[in-house]
């Protein structure tokens, strides 16, 4: 059972209702978001008579969620949820175009690729700081030096900008660099130590897929953010691994409907990384728009063919232009805009 608590509810009424709560006999978790407190009440609330917990003062709404995923389960709240980000609508009517590079490698190499971000009619900007690679001898970033050149490139040009996040003890300098977006890589989608931390600050977070991972063990990944108070969470499905070597991985566009249908949250698709080649990048963003993704996450750099870190995948400009002219035309037959 999930109880919403008013905008202006003070201190004193939240715990008033955890009182109550725990008065029947459950449990509760008060997660305190930016626009709202939500109280989660944990046991046998079958019996509950919702009526009773309404008339509490404070309290907007009363839920019940049977669900595990409590607080971003679409039951819990009536609308989709738009995440901000610096001004940019992540979850809208509008569809975002993530690009930018795999990884940042020099100054002049993000100065041209912001460059060409812009000039595509992308309004937000990603690139690898900190690089998590299969192999230890392949490129692991430039670290901190990299969020700075990041920072530099993507400032001059406006855009908000996204990296991957991949140890605990590294958040504090994503704050320092104000880094927009967080993203939580495939391969940490269960890192649970690392999801409450991002969870306990309100920095937009990108939660990644695992490459086998389920919807359910997703969403509840996704609940551990939620649970610590950070509702600012965007779904990317990035391609599941299966048997097949022909492609990277294997696109999930089921997903995008069925997480549509689960929560509220938005939901943007990585079709670089689905992939693995360039030349498919247009079909599976296509296909993605199409399917209802609130956005994409596409790699691109000034010149693939020197890129330092998955070349294969990246676009270069002037096909990331073409991209963004024909996926304009499929969010327009559909309602919305890009």
């Amino acid at each position: 059972m999930i109880i919403v608590m008013k905008h202006d509810a003070s201190g004193a009424l939240v715990d008033a209702v955890k009182e109550k709560l725990i008065a029947m006999d459950m449990r509760t978790n008060i997660s305190r978001g930016t626009n709202r407190i939500v109280v989660g009440a944990i046991g046998d609330v079958q019996y509950v008579d919702i009526k009773v917990l309404e008339a509490l003062p404070g309290v907007e709404s009363v839920v019940r969620v049977a669900k595990p995923h409590k607080i971003v389960a679409r039951e819990s709240h009536s609308g989709d949820t738009i995440v901000n980000v610096g001004g940019v609508e992540i979850g809208g009517n509008t569809v975002q175009v993530i690009a930018g590079p795999c990884s940042v490698e020099t100054q002049e190499q993000m100065d041209s690729a912001a460059q060409a971000v812009v000039a595509a009619g992308c309004r937000l900007m990603r690139g690898g700081a900190f690089k998590p690679r299969t192999s230890p001898y392949s490129f692991q970033g430039l670290g901190v030096e990299g969020l700075e050149l990041f920072q530099n490139a993507a400032r001059k040009q406006g855009l908000p900008i996204v990296s991957e996040l991949m140890d605990v003890r590294m958040l504090d300098a994503f704050l320092e660099h104000k880094v927009d977006v967080i993203q939580i890589g495939t391969r940490n989608m269960q890192n649970f130590d690392l999801l409450k931390e991002v969870g306990g600050i309100q920095t937009p977070v990108i939660l990644k897929r695992g490459m086998s991972a389920t919807i359910a063990e997703w969403l509840m990944s996704a609940e551990y953010i939620a649970a610590r108070g950070n509702h600012n969470i965007i779904f990317c499905e990035r391609g599941v691994r299966s048997f097949e070597t022909a492609y990277r991985n294997v696109l999930d566009v089921t997903a995008i409907p069925v997480l549509k249908r689960e929560t509220h949250l938005p939901v943007i698709v990585d079709p670089s990384h689905a992939g693995g080649k360039a030349w498919m990048v247009p079909a599976l963003s296509r296909a993605a728009v199409a399917a209802g993704a609130d956005g994409l996450l596409v790699e691109m750099h000034p010149t693939p063919a020197e890129a330092w870190c998955d070349a294969d995948q990246a676009l270069s400009p002037d096909e990331l232009n073409d991209l963004m002219a024909e996926l304009k035309g499929i969010a327009q037959v559909i309602g919305r805009t890009l």
